[in-house]
């Protein structure tokens, strides 16, 4: 471990660096820009599992009754 990690008056120098923007100001404001237009500014619905789960099961059961349907259907059963 470094002595620089230890120290905590300079840690706390370390963490105030890490504070400071990545993107210059003008690097910045095109990437908002680039945010708000296209396909990343349409407002979307929440996302719902429930419904993604009822969605599923009711897929998944007319799946079922098409099978077991063909299967009479053909005299398998």
């Amino acid at each position: 471990m470094s002595d620089k990690l230890r120290d905590a008056a300079s840690f706390s120098t370390f963490a105030d660096e890490a504070e400071e923007p990545r993107l210059s100001e003008s690097d910045q404001a095109k990437v908002d820009e680039f945010l708000q237009r296209g396909v990343n500014a349409v407002e979307r619905k929440p996302f719902r599992p429930a419904f993604l789960i009822f969605l599923l099961i009711a897929v998944v059961t007319g799946f079922s009754l098409l099978s077991q349907g063909i299967a009479q259907w053909a005299g398998v059963y």
